[in-house]
């Protein structure tokens, strides 16, 4: 029988209940975290919660247990599970509240943490340039996890429209910012690139950790750049990712590159 976490106590899934009137559910009014687990040990979890933490501050949520606690919470249900490897999932909303758009004086907000066996490597990303949406680096929720994810939806859903795997979101005046599940690196003769937190990038856990391990150029980035790219590598909470093929043109020789190997066995057998 399948557990989740639910404010406060292990439930089985098919008993465990939301409130309906939950403005992560009504409002989108919320924020998530997927965190890879690797022999027991959340990766980069301090980093996680930090993200967290910060998202709930913008949100005003106060998060309603302590960094430990929450530890202590993601221990309990893995051995529920019996899942020693596992990908988590820690959703954070503002909970129940009447209609309207402001939070309720005393808001009471549902924490959900879950599990999930680890999923198989996804093949080559074949990027698609979304025309259909586009990231406003603008917004403060840009630098955080929103449950409203729906233009990542739309932007992804375009990509397999048009014979892609990926998609490419662009910012508000036509720059790269990241792609639907993932920050983006570049590299150029030699350099590595990745466009600033500021065009639009979400600041990625695993982003942090390579600006971290080597030499990173932060800077605005054209498609035009993309294109003229020797290789193009994704990053996210399950690793890196190495892309082929951009606008069905080859990226490099159209296979995965060097670079991208590298930088795995760099970071970590389970980069996230």
């Amino acid at each position: 029988m399948m557990r989740v976490w639910l404010d406060g106590r292990l439930q089985e899934v098919e008993t465990a209940r939301i409130d309906p009137r939950d403005r992560g559910f009504t409002l989108g009014d919320g924020l998530f975290e997927t965190v890879r687990i690797a022999r027991g040990d959340p990766q980069r979890f301090d980093r996680h919660l930090a993200r967290l933490r910060r998202g709930a501050d913008l949100l005003g949520i106060a998060v309603p247990v302590s960094d430990a606690e929450l530890r202590g919470a993601v221990a309990d249900l893995c051995a529920a599970e019996g899942m020693a490897d596992a990908v988590l999932r820690i959703t954070l909303t503002q909970g129940p509240a009447a209609r309207g758009l402001l939070p309720p004086p005393q808001p009471a907000p549902t924490l959900l943490l879950s599990v999930a066996p680890v999923p198989p490597p996804l093949p080559p990303a074949q990027l698609i340039v979304a025309r259909d949406t586009r990231r406003n680096e603008l917004s403060p929720l840009s630098r955080v996890k929103s449950l409203n994810y729906l233009d990542n939806v739309l932007a992804r859903r375009e990509a397999e429209r048009r014979g892609g795997n990926e998609a490419v979101l662009l910012n508000s005046v036509g720059r790269v910012a990241e792609t639907s599940i993932a920050n983006l690196f570049l590299v150029r003769n030699g350099q590595l690139v990745t466009p600033p937190v500021a065009e639009g990038a979400l600041p990625g856990v695993l982003r942090a950790a390579i600006l971290e391990a080597q030499e990173v150029i932060e800077q605005p980035v054209e498609v035009a750049d993309l294109l003229a790219a020797d290789e193009i590598v994704l990053s996210n909470s399950l690793g890196l990712r190495p892309v082929v093929s951009l606008e069905r043109l080859p990226v490099g020789d159209g296979q995965p590159g060097p670079f991208c190997a590298a930088l795995a066995r760099r970071l970590s057998p389970t980069a996230e």
